[in-house]
């Protein structure tokens, strides 16, 4: 475990790792499943009503919301399976920290729905999943994204191009910083690799992350996809940070 996560996000991964593998992660009940079917009707479907371009929860359906409006980010379009808060954050963070790598396809699954709620939706061309530096992947093992993109992809019928995006320095968690210090720190992480550049140019391409928080990432990511050509990026994301949390 990386034992520079903040103590609470620690507190939260040591509660975890005591629940018995018979129990729900979510309600801790007994359950020969990871989530039990009455958390997956009950905490994964995201309630209400959202801003069609960040995800962000609204009160009115069918619209973007102001800070969409003024200041519109390069992707075009967010969904996401539900809001990260207590109790569903537990699966990311058992996906993530506690490296429980099933979960992924639930979560997976938890998106598709998502996606296939939306009405008149345009399936992308192809799915990548945002990459993480070469240090980051060796300090965790595994690229969370990736590992829910690849069953997405897969549910979905879309081609999943794992390496088509690298990133390109290394940076701070965004999570551990400030919302105003995201733009700074993610600004040209990110980079086509070459051999995929034919595959992007003119498509629609969903980016697939586990949360998303300010945008500030996904952002970066649909900027330069479409500096070289992309014609349209949606986001397929687990879950959405509420603003109070952000």
């Amino acid at each position: 475990m990386n034992t520079r996560l903040p103590p609470v996000l620690l507190r939260a991964l040591s509660g975890l790792s005591q629940i018995a593998a018979c129990s729900c992660l979510l309600c801790r009940q007994a359950s020969p499943e990871a989530v039990c079917a009455a958390c997956l009707q009950s905490s994964l479907p995201r309630s209400g009503k959202a801003c069609l371009q960040c995800g962000i929860a609204l009160s009115t359906a069918g619209q973007r919301c102001g800070a969409c409006l003024q200041h519109p980010p390069a992707f075009d379009i967010t969904i996401c399976a539900t809001d990260y808060q207590p109790p569903q954050d537990q699966l990311v963070l058992a996906l993530k920290f506690a490296h429980q790598l099933p979960l992924a396809v639930l979560l997976a699954r938890a998106i598709r729905d998502a996606i296939l709620r939306q009405p008149g939706l345009v399936l992308p061309d192809l799915i990548c999943p945002v990459p993480l530096s070469p240090q980051r992947l060796q300090e965790r093992g595994f690229n969370q994204a990736l590992e829910i993109a690849r069953p997405l992809a897969a549910m979905l019928g879309v081609a999943c191009l794992p390496y088509a995006i690298h990133r390109v320095r290394h940076t701070q968690q965004q999570a551990m910083l400030a919302p105003a210090d995201r733009r700074r720190n993610i600004a040209k992480a990110f980079s086509p690799a070459a051999d995929y550049l034919p595959q992007l140019q003119g498509r629609h391409i969903a980016i697939v992350d586990d949360v998303i928080t300010t945008g500030m990432t996904l952002h970066e990511i649909a900027t330069m996809l479409k500096r070289y050509g992309a014609k349209q990026v949606s986001n397929y994301v687990f879950a959405r940070t509420p603003p109070h949390f952000e």
